[in-house]
């Protein structure tokens, strides 16, 4: 009897609402675990040694939102910092935003940002989630820390930012279109970091109106890392931004690698980088916020095209992208990176189409 053929790249079976929001718990294989006892190196004894939270309650979100309205309207360029006992879950984070978005559930939006910043001291490595994510994104397995990861570390601090009740722009329905991220120097898997997040820069936009979430890493006392997330929210708005330049579309660079993107890097990435965004994970959450298919998260394209570079990057540097069209799952992606000066400009491509998924430069 012929054997059916199998098809490893259909997107997961759909999950359930819960599944959806908290995603679902994957240990590591032992394979995966092995990796960690490498000749060069022992990371075993740099547990981590800071604690999680597993819920946010909404007593403890309605508390932190009141103090974030409290300190609307303080002299322009003076933040008030509110010091959190440890990083937020962000599980919880998305499941407050989602049912903060249906019907009845809306709530008021301030106009302005809000005039806080929010922090979370002594953040450490699981050496064992960094071997996965290393894993999903491509990079070395390293005792230095991909400047990506800084990222995933300390994003769901901007979340809890982000979900405030007032928070000018809604966190469903936002697109990321571009992240920068600034090395001052290398981070080590050992090394505690103090986070803090803050948005600026509220301004209009054709389709809406775009804000800057600013995320710091520092090592005692010494900012180490920064990253800049832009995001639009999408708005009917009178007279927007100025207009995008809808000039013809240059042809694709020379492909330097090509890489399958499969439905598994949607739930993969989410597994490391605890943002379960449903778009990303699952044809219905897809489909709830309009696309055909699951999509890849922008973060991770950005840290594969940071790991196909990583044995060329030098200490300190700046990595900008620019999000363009979604990657969608399953897909073949083209990666090209030419050298510039001191750096490098890469984009990512799709094979056939020659759709751009995104730009970005090292320098």
């Amino acid at each position: 009897m012929a054997r059916r053929k199998q098809r490893p790249e259909e997107p997961a079976e759909e999950l359930s609402l819960h599944d959806l929001i908290e995603g679902r718990t994957q240990d590591l294989t032992s394979a995966r675990a092995a990796a960690l006892t490498t000749p060069t190196q022992d990371l075993s004894a740099l547990a981590p040694t800071s604690p999680v939270d597993h819920e946010v309650d909404g007593t403890s979100g309605d508390r932190q939102d009141r103090q974030l309205h409290d300190r609307r309207g303080e002299t322009p360029g003076r933040r008030e910092r509110v010091e959190l006992e440890r990083m937020p879950a962000a599980g919880g984070l998305y499941r407050r935003a989602l049912l903060g978005a249906l019907p009845g559930g809306g709530r008021r939006r301030g106009r302005e940002l809000p005039a806080v910043e929010l922090g979370v001291a002594g953040v450490t490595v699981d050496p064992a989630h960094l071997a996965d994510y290393d894993r999903v994104c491509g990079f070395r397995l390293a005792d230095r820390l991909p400047a990506t990861y800084l990222h995933v570390l300390g994003f769901p601090l901007s979340l809890r930012l982000m979900t405030a009740a007032d928070f000018p722009i809604p966190l469903t329905g936002v697109v990321h279109v571009a992240n920068r991220i600034t090395v001052h120097r290398p981070v080590r898997v050992g090394e505690s970091v103090d986070f803090r997040t803050y948005a600026e820069n509220l301004r209009p936009h054709e389709r809406g109106r775009q804000l800057d979430v600013v995320l710091v890493g520092s090592v005692g006392g010494e900012e180490v890392w920064r990253g800049v997330s832009t995001y639009l929210g999408k708005e009917r708005v009178a007279g927007g931004g100025p207009r995008r330049d809808r000039s013809e579309r240059p042809a694709p660079p020379a492909a330097s690698a090509r890489w399958r993107v499969t439905p598994r890097v949607g739930t993969d990435y989410a597994r490391v980088s605890g943002d379960h965004n449903p778009i990303h994970t699952s044809k219905l959450g897809a489909r709830l916020f309009g696309f055909p298919r699951p999509i890849a998260h922008g973060m991770w394209s950005k840290a594969r095209c940071l790991a196909a570079l990583d044995a060329r990057l030098p200490d300190a540097y700046t990595v900008d992208v620019a999000f363009k069209l979604p990657v969608p799952l399953p897909s073949t992606v083209a990666f090209s990176a030419v050298t510039s000066g001191d750096g490098w400009d890469f984009a990512l491509h799709g094979d056939r189409d020659g759709r751009p998924h995104l730009v970005g430069t090292v320098r």
